[in-house]
Order: structure tokens, then C-alpha cells, then sequence
């Protein structure tokens, strides 16, 4: 079996995964709160080689290392910039907001861009109900006068508290599923922890983490690798062609 010839078509595999996360990342990076995918590389065992043809024993054989991609995701924090919106909230430091799902289950976002729903129940870009510390959503009066968030979350309309924002933290970040911009979900149900001292600022807005430059700089780094895969290939199938035509 010409193992080259496989590592190859593996190389162009794992290089195809990498380009649709950096594509998604260009996609997603103006959108708030968006974290940016990552790819890592690593090899797979797969059979092994005989490092001497004339060897028939299997101590001469090296192990078959195929390339291999998988994805994750940079929790980074991204820039924050001021809106001068009542209801765009940022959050400094670690964290996320907790929303509730269709399905009753719950939601985490750093994606602080909220509007109201026609209930004037506070709600996300995916409108979702943005939830308060008791596990409620919050919701708007029609006459009680501008909306103030304080920096621990306390949303206040007039002399009336509406509640505070549930700002969570996971102890482990890599256990979150992205659901798609900017909304993950616990993968394995592991509650998250109330942030303590939990810190807001009304009025801005955290965007996504995700530099255009530098992905544009890994979009021809791909296609030059890429490229390079393809030629191999080529090659090998060249030599191939010869050594079947030669020997018949």
C-alpha cells in the first residue's frame, strides 16, 4: 500500500477542516460575544510500516502516522466598545450570560446585545430570555421610566428592581458546546457557579475575539499546504502509473 499516497489525501482532510473554521470565524467576526474555532493538529496511529522490504519480521516496523484535525474554541476575551444602548451590557472578566433555551434548558452567551420581546421580557439576539439570578426571566414595566444596570448586574427601572443578571462561570471552559454565534450549552450537564463578584458595564458591547488580518494570513497558509498535498499526490500517482506500466 503506498502509505504516502494516504497521508496525503489525510493532510488535505485535516487542512478542508481548518479552512471551514477559519471561514466560519470571518463569517462570525463581527458578531458580538462570538468566540473564535480553532483547529489543532495531531497524528493518528494507523498499521504500521516495514522499514526493511527484505525484513518479514515485525520488528523493523515503524508505526503509520496519519495528520489529524480537531476543533476548539478561544475563550478569549474580545474588545469592548461603547453603544450608548440601555440594554447592550458587557461583561468584564470571565463569565457568561445565562439565557433560557426553547427547550427549557439553559444557554450561555458573552453576547450582551439584548432587545425586548413583544412582553417587554429582556431577551437575546437569539431571542431567548435573558434570566435573572433567581432563575426568572426579566421583564420590563411600560411606565416605570429608564432602565439602569448597575455594575454587579442589578437592573433597576425607576425606583423598581427588576432583578439581577445570572452571570455563570464553568470551572472548565472546554466543556462547552457552540451552538453557533456566540451561544454554547453544557455538554455533559455540569451546572455552572454563580460568578461573585460579577462586573457589567451598561452601554457596551464585547464584539467577537476573532481577527480578520490574521485569519486571512491562515487562509494562505492552507491553500499553500494545500497545494503543496496536491502535488504530492500527483507525484506519487505519477510513479505509480510508471511502476505499473514498467513491470506490467
Amino acid at each position: 500500500m503506498n502509505i504516502g499516497l494516504y497521508q496525503s489525501a489525510a493532510s488535505l482532510s485535516a487542512l478542508e477542516r481548518w479552512q471551514d473554521a477559519v471561514a466560519q470565524n470571518i463569517t462570525s467576526s463581527q458578531v458580538a460575544g462570538f468566540r473564535k474555532r480553532t483547529v489543532e493538529f495531531s497524528t493518528v496511529e494507523m498499521g504500521s510500516v516495514q522499514a526493511d522490504p527484505k525484513a518479514r519480521s515485525a520488528d523493523g516496523a515503524k508505526p503509520a502516522l496519519f495528520p489529524a484535525a480537531s476543533f476548539g474554541v478561544s475563550f478569549q476575551a474580545g474588545e469592548t466598545t461603547p453603544t450608548n444602548r440601555e440594554l447592550d451590557v458587557a461583561i468584564q472578566g470571565d463569565g457568561f450570560f445565562e439565557v433560557q433555551m426553547p427547550d427549557g434548558s439553559r444557554g450561555y452567551t458573552r453576547a450582551g446585545d439584548f432587545h425586548l420581546n413583544s412582553n417587554r421580557t429582556v431577551v437575546s439576539r437569539d431571542n431567548v430570555p435573558v434570566l435573572s439570578q433567581s432563575g426568572t426571566p426579566i421583564v420590563l414595566q411600560p411606565e416605570d421610566g429608564a432602565l439602569a444596570i448597575a455594575q454587579d448586574g442589578t437592573m433597576t427601572q425607576g425606583e423598581t428592581q427588576l432583578g439581577k443578571i445570572s452571570v455563570v462561570k464553568f470551572p472548565d471552559n472546554s466543556r462547552l458546546l457552540p451552538l453557533g454565534g456566540g451561544l454554547f450549552a453544557s455538554k455533559d450537564g455540569t451546572a455552572p457557579a454563580p460568578v461573585e463578584q460579577t462586573s457589567v458595564m451598561q452601554g457596551y458591547l464585547e464584539g467577537s475575539n476573532v481577527t480578520p488580518l490574521r485569519e486571512m494570513i491562515s487562509l494562505v497558509q492552507i491553500a499553500r499546504a494545500y497545494e503543496a498535498n496536491q502535488k504530492i499526490i500527483s507525484s506519487r500517482d505519477q510513479n505509480l502509473q510508471k511502476a505499473i506500466e514498467t513491470l506490467g
